[in-house]
């Protein structure tokens, strides 16, 4: 891995920042949250303490056995609705509609309250509406809606609604067995492709305190189907409806995003005031943040149950678990969210109590909008903070990375050029960075300069050596000759003799030693002439040939001219090297081949020779001083031939390389045409 990859997984560490940044935020706000909640518990028992100097309000809808929970609701209206057959103008919160007792939801009723009128809504599924016939012999065998009302005048009194057609119809009474017509209530009738719907309006002087709703249905020409009513005893149970009392009081202590929920002992809903929305456009802060705010309100805020299930249940009769809790005598709390815009509802519950005796519970519901809008601000500012923080940090390692990488790579580079033939260049960049940098780049160069100075020792050692050698070893060469002309015996002659032969053998490596020497002085030395190099190549393959005549050399080229410029005689010598080191690496037979040819910029010389391949280890250094890949110990190689190919092949600008063929090694020479 690079080191800007590497340096950019790093700059990824940042990302804690935001991370703990969150964690702040979650904590802040379950303490605010926790705060908000504390305070609306105190608001509540303060409100619940006052609450129980109208103990006769809440015993107005005291359930007592064995009707307790055939108890029926009469939601508050906002308005008057119209007799028309239709709930649409009704002021009712969704799902208002109760299913009657005894049915699987084809029937389902509505009560709603409007000053001193009681309004009732009955929708019914029949696949066979049966109206009343007048002229039967059983008037009763026919659709029908009664209500029932226990405490009003008289007793238990029934109120029908009958009807011959479609429209408004008149109500009758049936109380002590006696029936008749009540002009005083209004309804109307209404079919529809499933059945039909009933609404009417009854004034609350008709009614008692008990209240109760039965349908029947009944088939066409019949006897009375299935009755299907809200009880399962044929007594209404208690008319549960708001208290204007409770109502009055309550709005006192409302206050904006705020609601505020009294019930009696059961849950069912005495007094309301308030909402828990924002008013000051708290949908524009907290609500409608961009998708991704949300998203981050959902992984950030601690979670609670859906925030539809704070609000007050459509059937009139609180049951959430922590109402239930105020209920029977115990302070509780809740919490609420709404996933798609994070807003929150924090709701406590208190009970009300008069004297010992518990009749009801006061339930305060109260929007997070202010926390969350300060936590929407914080994360606002923390994600843009830290998004600009990493990018810059990710944007500065980057860019330091890339500068470092830079400079060790050209180090890198300036290492690899260092060992530029024979010479060594300790020049490196970054010698004077005060960094880690460049005491490596330093270090490197104090290693090359010492390597330089080596090599150089080397270079010059062969010329040293054989300078220095020549006397000594000519001195001895005389005085062997002298010696040989003494009167010498046997013995002592045939040790003169080997002593004579030592002494050619080390002046022919003597020569061989300053062979390259005298090369370099002549490459600086040298005239360039113009000459054919393809008829040069030809004689010295045709010299070749009589010079070794147990190997057979070839030539391999084009028959046209090759000018080119350069000194023929080290061209020869050159030539001379690679044919002597062919000779010695093939058997009595080879042959030999010399091939030139000739590219648009190049030159190409090689020389081929069947024979043991080149060992892989020496490829890089045959061309090298004092190198030979020879077996044996033989003392006339020094290893100089080829290193003296190299110099000749680069003093004309070009270049030298060797490779093994499939039977054999090839040295091949590149000249610039």
């Amino acid at each position: 891995m690079t080191l800007r990859r590497q340096l950019l997984l790093v700059s990824l560490l940042t990302l804690i920042l935001p991370w703990a940044g969150c964690q702040f935020i979650r904590e802040t706000e379950s303490a605010l949250r926790e705060g908000q909640q504390n305070m609306l518990a105190g608001t509540a028992q303060a409100i619940a303490d006052s609450l129980s100097q109208f103990p006769q309000e809440f015993a107005r809808s005291k359930a007592d056995t064995p009707y307790g929970e055939n108890q029926v609701y009469g939601h508050p209206l906002l308005t008057e609705p119209l007799i028309d057959g239709y709930v649409d103008d009704w002021t009712l919160p969704p799902d208002a509609l109760r299913k009657l007792r005894g049915t699987d939801g084809s029937i389902a009723y509505a009560v709603g309250v409007r000053g001193q009128n009681l309004f009732l809504y009955v929708d019914a599924r029949d696949n066979n509406v049966t109206y009343h016939r007048p002229a039967s012999d059983t008037p009763a065998h026919a659709d029908q809606v009664i209500v029932q009302s226990y405490g009003a005048p008289g007793g238990l009194a029934e109120y029908l609604f009958r009807t011959e057609a479609p429209g408004e119809l008149a109500a009758l009474r049936r109380s002590n067995g006696r029936i008749s017509e009540e002009t005083r209530i209004a309804a109307q009738w209404q079919d529809t492709t499933r059945g039909y719907r009933l609404e009417a309006r009854i004034p609350r002087g008709l009614l008692g305190d008990r209240l109760g709703v039965i349908v029947i249905n009944t088939a066409d020409g019949m006897s009375p189907g299935v009755r299907s009513a809200t009880f399962a005893t044929p007594l209404p149970g208690r008319f549960v409806t708001p208290s204007l009392v409770l109502a009055s009081f309550v709005e006192a202590y409302v206050q904006p995003g705020l609601r505020l929920i009294v019930t009696d002992a059961t849950g069912w809903r005495l007094a309301q005031a308030g909402t828990t929305a924002q008013r000051r456009g708290g949908d524009q802060e907290t609500g409608g943040g961009s998708r991704l705010l949300r998203l981050a309100y959902n992984f950030i805020l601690e979670p609670g149950d859906s925030a539809a299930l704070a609000e007050p249940d459509p059937s009139g009769r609180e049951q959430q678990i922590y109402i239930n809790d105020a209920l029977n005598g115990r302070a509780a709390s809740s919490w609420f969210r709404a996933p798609d815009t994070g807003r929150g509802v924090i709701a406590v519950a208190q009970p009300v109590w008069s004297s010992t005796v518990q009749t009801g519970a006061v339930v305060l519901q109260q929007g997070t909008d202010a926390i969350l809008s300060l936590t929407n601000r914080a994360l606002t500012r923390l994600m843009n903070f830290t998004l600009i923080a990493t990018l810059a940090v990710a944007a500065a390692l980057l860019g330091y990375s890339t500068w470092l990488s830079g400079r060790i790579r050209r180090l890198s580079r300036a290492t690899e050029k260092a060992l530029d033939g024979d010479r060594v260049r300790s020049g490196l960049p970054s010698l004077d960075a005060s960094d880690e940098i460049g005491d490596l780049s330093r270090s490197f160069s104090s290693v090359l300069r010492q390597l330089g100075e080596y090599n150089e020792y080397l270079r010059k050692l062969a010329s040293r050596l054989s300078h220095e050698l020549r006397t000594p070893l000519t001195i001895v060469t005389s005085s062997l000759e002298n010696l040989e002309h003494e009167d010498l015996d046997a013995e002592s002659a045939k040790y003169t003799a080997r002593a004579r032969d030592g002494a050619l053998r080390l002046k022919k490596i003597l020569n061989a030693m300053s062979e390259a020497s005298r090369v370099e002085e002549l490459m600086q030395n040298a005239d360039a002439v113009d000459f054919d190099l393809h008829e040069l190549v030809k004689a010295t393959v045709a010299a070749y040939n009589g010079a070794w005549p147990e190997r057979r050399f070839v030539l391999q080229s084009d028959s046209t001219p090759l000018h080119f410029r350069g000194s023929p005689e080290l061209i020869i010598q050159m030539l001379d090297k690679l044919a002597d080191n062919a000779v010695d690496f093939s058997k009595s037979g080879d042959a030999i081949t010399i091939g030139l040819a000739k590219t648009d910029a190049r030159i190409r010389l090689s020389v081929s020779n069947p024979g043991p391949p080149l060992p892989q280890t020496m490829r890089s250094q045959l061309f090298d001083s004092m190198i030979s890949v020879r077996g044996g110990g033989d003392s006339e190689h020094l290893g100089l031939g080829l290193y003296i190919a190299r110099l000749i092949a680069e003093g004309h600008g070009g270049s030298i390389s060797a490779d093994n063929t499939a039977d054999g090694v090839i040295f091949v020479v590149e000249l610039p045409a």
